[in-house]
C-alpha cells in the first residue's frame, strides 16, 4: 500500500517541478524595478552562461518582426541588437508567451507587455516607436525601443551589466540575458563593464546648520553609498526625489513625492542665495524640461549637495558640486512655505 502511495506523489512532484522549469525563465523578469541591490563590479567581462540554450536558439529563431525590431532599436540607441533581443527572449519568449501581462492584463507583479514594463516606469520611459500617437506597453513596434531607452539610461553600452541589473535586479537574470545575447550573435560577443564611473564624485560635509535642518541635512547623508534605483523610495534604496521626501519626513514635515511636484512647492530662492536644506533643481532626466525639471538635490554648504544621482555614478548617492552643472535650473526652499512655517513655529 505505501509503494502504491508513493508512485503517484512521484510522479505529481515531477509534474510540478517540469511546470516550474517550463515558467521561471519566461517571467525570470516579470518583477523588474522591485526588488533593491547593488551595481555591477566595475571591471571588463566577458558574457558567461548561467544556462545552456537549445542549438536551435540563434537569431533565426526570432520571429522576423521582432529581430528587425530589436536591430532597428539597437542601431537608434547605440547597443547591441542582440542584448534587446536577450531580455525580449527572457521575459515573454519574444511575445509569445500566452502567460497573463503579456499581450494584455498585468503578471502578478504589475508587468505588462513582451517587454514587462510596470505602468509608472513605462510612463517615464516609453517611446512611440512607430510614430502611431500612441505608446503602448503591448505593441512591440513601442516596447522594444523603450527597453532600449531604458538601458542607455542605466548605463548601456559602456556598463552593460549593470545595465541590465537595473532592468531585474537579479545577477542569474544578467547572466541569462547574456548567454541568449551571446549565442543571437554567434557566440562571439563580448560584454563592455567600464572601469571610468559615469559621474565624478566630490566629497563634503555639510556647514553648521541648526536644529531642524542639521536633522534633514544628517538624514540624507546617512544614504551616501546606497544604490540609485528609479521609482525606489527606501530604505536600501532611494531615487533623487523620494530621498528628499524621506530626509523631511524624519523632521515631521511632508513634500511631494516626485520632482515635478517638488518644483514648484518651495519657495523659490535666487542663485547665489541658497541654504543648506534648500533643494536644486536640474533640467535632467526623463520628461525633463526648464520649466520642469526632472532631477534634484539637496543643497548642505559651500556650493554642494548630496544627491541620488544615477545608477551608473560611483557613488549612487553621494556628494556632488552643483555649481558647476550646466543644466542647473533653480533653488527652491520648502521650509519658507507658509504651512510649513507655521507647523515649524508651532513645534517650537
Amino acid at each position: 500500500m505505501r509503494r502504491r502511495l508513493l508512485i503517484p506523489l512521484a510522479i505529481a512532484g515531477a509534474a510540478v517541478l517540469f511546470l516550474a522549469l517550463l515558467i521561471v525563465p519566461v517571467f525570470f523578469g516579470a518583477s523588474q524595478f522591485l526588488y533593491g541591490g547593488a551595481g555591477g563590479a566595475n571591471c571588463v567581462d566577458t558574457a558567461q552562461a548561467a544556462a545552456q540554450p537549445s542549438a536551435a536558439a540563434d537569431a533565426r529563431a526570432i520571429p522576423a518582426d521582432y529581430l528587425r525590431l530589436y536591430k532597428k532599436a539597437g542601431k537608434d540607441y547605440g547597443m547591441p541588437w542582440n542584448v534587446l533581443a536577450g531580455v525580449g527572449k527572457v521575459e515573454t519568449g519574444h511575445g509569445t508567451s500566452k502567460l497573463p501581462g503579456v499581450r494584455n492584463g498585468e503578471n502578478y507583479a504589475g508587468a505588462g507587455g513582451p517587454m514587462q514594463f510596470l505602468a509608472a516606469t513605462w510612463r517615464a520611459f516609453a517611446v512611440d516607436g512607430n510614430k502611431d500617437g500612441r505608446k503602448d506597453r503591448y505593441d512591440p513596434a513601442d516596447a522594444i525601443p523603450s527597453a532600449a531607452r531604458y538601458l542607455k539610461h542605466n548605463g548601456a553600452p559602456n556598463r552593460m551589466r549593470t545595465a541590465i541589473f537595473m532592468y531585474n535586479h537579479s545577477w542569474d537574470y544578467v547572466n541569462l540575458v547574456l548567454s541568449w545575447a551571446k549565442r543571437y550573435s554567434g557566440g562571439g560577443f563580448t560584454v563592455v563593464q567600464a572601469n571610468a564611473p559615469a559621474c565624478a564624485d566630490t566629497q563634503g560635509v555639510p556647514v553648521a546648520a541648526s536644529g531642524l535642518v542639521s536633522r534633514i541635512i544628517a538624514f540624507a547623508m546617512a544614504q551616501r553609498g546606497k544604490p540609485y534605483i528609479f521609482g525606489a523610495s527606501g530604505p536600501d534604496a532611494w531615487d533623487c526625489s523620494s530621498l528628499m521626501q524621506a530626509a523631511y519626513r524624519q523632521v515631521g514635515i511632508t513634500i511631494p513625492r516626485t520632482t515635478f511636484q517638488q518644483w514648484p512647492f518651495g519657495v523659490k530662492v535666487a542663485k547665489g542665495e541658497e541654504q543648506p536644506g534648500d533643494l536644486v533643481f536640474f533640467n535632467s532626466g526623463p520628461g525633463t524640461a526648464a520649466g520642469s525639471p526632472g532631477h534634484v538635490g539637496m543643497v548642505i554648504g559651500s556650493g554642494k549637495m548630496v544627491v541620488a544621482r544615477c545608477s551608473t555614478c560611483v557613488p549612487n548617492i553621494g556628494v556632488q558640486n552643483y555649481k558647476i552643472r550646466g543644466d542647473w535650473v533653480g533653488v527652491t526652499r520648502p521650509l519658507a512655505r507658509p504651512e510649513i512655517s507655521r507647523q515649524i513655529e508651532a513645534q517650537s
